[in-house]
């Protein structure tokens, strides 16, 4: 039993090289399914024989862990291979992800400049200007906010690479064209979205109500145009949304109780009704109509019961006579 246990650890060790570089290669996988921007992290091409290889081997590794205690150095290190691979591709996401906004966005008054992709020390990104990451040394984007710069350029779909993002600002910069329509592809994560201030056109998008962990949308001071979303209302956690100065129409999202939004967040949009605006006109004429279309039918039941009874009157006294 020994010498099979023996052979066991003997396969591992040879594979141990193999079974790092598939690790990152089915990481890396994990990452690209994330987007459809594509990141160098590794070789694509996989044969269905190397994985059944890698899930043989893993078989025999955790027997091996589980009959004798002293492989658990082993494990420990397979673990940490298997999540620092997972790391690297991620960390390079985002610095790509950076690195395409950088291109998406033109940086007329030079805040950008910080922005130096030749380093390439772990969380050298965090020290870009507008970017806070979730460790000063890693190089994974929490927040990226660029409001006041006077950036110009469409919505930069790279930010769908820092997919770790929880905050984006471009408020009050010259972002033009559409919110894109699959928006919440692109930052499904996130919990804060201000695109205030600039000069998007178009509609809002329906996608927007798959953001699920919003907690503010600002949307407010733009061009956008049509209805809002009814759907916008089913964000559970939404507490913040503003659209003032656009050229919104029709009836307004009903939110939850706890979202704290006032006819300011709509204000200066003189297509939108409901409450807390006045009432849409349409619902008004419909509510007026109601009673009188109730009374009619209430009048007309009432005159044919009333002919009834006359009919059936003169009848009797028809007999009566006869």
């Amino acid at each position: 039993m020994r010498d099979a246990w023996l052979d066991v650890e003997n396969v591992l060790e040879a594979k141990k090289g193999y079974i790092i570089e598939l690790t990152q290669q089915l990481s890396c996988e994990a990452c690209h399914s994330v987007t459809s921007i594509t990141f160098p992290c590794a070789k694509q091409h996989h044969k269905f024989v190397d994985i059944l290889s890698f899930f043989g081997v893993m078989a025999a590794f955790f027997m091996r862990i589980v009959l004798n205690f002293r492989a658990l150095p082993i494990l420990a290190i397979f673990i940490w291979s298997l999540f620092s691979e997972s790391f690297v591709c991620a960390a390079q996401s985002d610095v790509d992800c950076l690195r395409i906004i950088r291109s998406y966005l033109e940086d007329p008054n030079g805040f950008l400049t910080t922005w130096n992709f030749s380093n390439k020390s772990e969380g050298f990104i965090c020290t870009f200007t507008g970017i806070e990451c979730w460790h000063p040394d890693e190089n994974r984007v929490m927040k990226i906010r660029l409001g006041n710069m006077g950036l110009e350029g469409t919505f930069p779909l790279g930010v769908a690479g820092c997919s770790s993002m929880t905050d984006l600002d471009l408020s009050n910069n010259k972002i033009y064209g559409n919110i894109p329509n699959n928006i919440s592809k692109i930052v499904n994560y996130l919990t804060s979205l201000d695109l205030s201030n600039n000069e998007l056109s178009g509609e809002i998008p329906l996608d927007l109500a798959n953001c699920k962990y919003l907690n503010a949308l600002k949307l407010d001071n733009n061009q956008l145009t049509g209805q809002i979303p009814a759907q916008i209302a089913l964000l559970s956690r939404i507490k913040t949304f503003s659209v003032s100065n656009n050229r919104l129409n029709g009836p307004v999202p009903t939110f939850s109780k706890n979202a704290n939004i006032t006819a300011e967040n709509y204000a200066n949009n003189a297509g939108l009704c409901g409450d807390p605006l006045p009432a849409c006109q349409g619902a008004s004429k419909k509510t007026k109509i109601a009673p009188i279309v109730g009374a009619a039918a209430g009048g007309v039941t009432l005159g044919a019961l009333g002919l009834f009874i006359c009919a059936s009157m003169l009848e009797r006294r028809r007999k009566e006579i006869l």
